[in-house]
């Protein structure tokens, strides 16, 4: 079955973990075996190989690059203009992989039908297609200026979400607390005008209620769960979800441990004793399906080596070729093929011919 993953950090892997990601994920874990300066050096996840063989023909890829302040804590860059500088280089690296045959951009409605006529055609064979990757900027610090937004769209930038962690330039995020700024205001304004979809991931409580009351585009999340689960601010509650749900939304189930299960600590905790298997990613998206009352607004977003490999993710997950898993565990829950259709792939695709319209 055709699968979207909505959030993958491929640049990020390629250019700071250093991945060619051409390479299977078993090259990827052998050279990286004796490195110790990152938690996840030897555990990834996520490579070309891997994504066909799963058959996840069509994923949204990221630039990220975060801005930090003097007195902000966090990793990242210490002046905008060096941010959007990083996603250009991240850029430079999607479309290297362009020209190679890797992957190939779709960026409107017409490129979307082409690519999935290609994927899924009776002949396709997914070891010779390009990969589809629509771009999307994960924390909109990089943007020195709001007219950078339209530079961007006009290379290929077709989802914004205006915070990562901690405070932004444009909005804060996890952690971080207070509403949209008048630059944040003014960016929605300029993402609506170009038809940018907003990503509502990562939007801390002030800036999300904001944010959906000045935003009349279209509104994903990328990568999400669910408070009320795991009660973290990184997760929507249960009026945040039915926002979502009531706005058209499609939320991606995320598989980073920490937020599947209670009570994780970092560093110490291990998929095994924490019993957090792919099931565990299912019971999210369970939970907001009975929050809508059908399946039609939950999909796959699984940020798999989003700075995190075996060691925080589902035990029973090799690879990123084993959300093929997905469709029977689901099915043993009495979903129905068409239910099944949706969280793979159907839902998205709803979306972006809905919002490319």
């Amino acid at each position: 079955m055709l699968t979207i993953d909505a959030h993958l950090d491929l640049a990020m892997n390629a250019l700071e973990w250093n991945r060619d990601l051409r390479q299977p994920v078993h090259n990827l874990r052998e050279r990286e075996k004796h490195k110790t300066d990152l938690p996840d050096r030897g555990k990834g996840i996520v490579a070309f190989p891997e994504l066909r063989r799963g058959n996840v023909g069509l994923v949204v890829a990221t630039q990220i690059a975060r801005y930090v302040a003097p007195s902000n804590p966090l990793p990242g860059w210490h002046s905008p203009e060096q941010a959007w500088a990083q996603t250009q280089g991240q850029l430079a690296w999607y479309r290297s992989m362009e020209e190679v045959g890797e992957l190939t951009a779709i960026t409107d409605k017409a490129s979307l039908e082409n690519h999935l006529q290609r994927w899924t055609a009776p002949e396709a064979n997914s070891e010779n297609l390009p990969i589809g990757y629509i771009l999307s900027l994960e924390g909109a610090d990089s943007l020195v200026t709001i007219g950078h937004l339209e530079r961007a769209w006009q290379n290929g930038l077709r989802a914004v979400g205006p915070a990562h962690y901690g405070p932004g330039r444009y909005a804060n995020g996890t952690d971080a607390t207070g509403n949209l700024n008048s630059q944040g205001k003014e960016l929605l304004r300029e993402m609506e005008r170009l038809n940018i979809i907003l990503d509502a991931t990562h939007l801390c409580d002030d800036a999300f209620w904001d944010a959906l009351d000045c935003f009349h585009g279209p509104v994903w999340a990328s990568h999400n769960n669910c408070r009320s689960l795991v009660n973290h601010n990184r997760q929507f509650s249960d009026e945040q979800l039915k926002e979502l749900i009531k706005r058209g939304a499609v939320i991606g189930g995320a598989f980073d441990a920490w937020m599947l299960v209670p009570n994780w600590k970092r560093g110490e905790s291990t998929p095994q004793e924490m019993n957090c298997s792919l099931e565990t990613v299912i019971d999210h998206l369970d939970h907001i399906c009975q929050l809508a009352g059908n399946t039609r607004h939950i999909g796959i977003g699984s940020d798999l080596d989003g700075a995190f490999g075996q060691e925080q993710s589902p035990f029973d997950l090799e690879t990123i070729a084993d959300l093929q898993k997905i469709p029977d565990l689901l099915s043993h829950r009495g979903y129905s093929e068409e239910d099944i259709q949706n969280v793979m792939q159907g839902n998205w695709v709803r979306f972006l011919r809905n919002a490319w319209s």
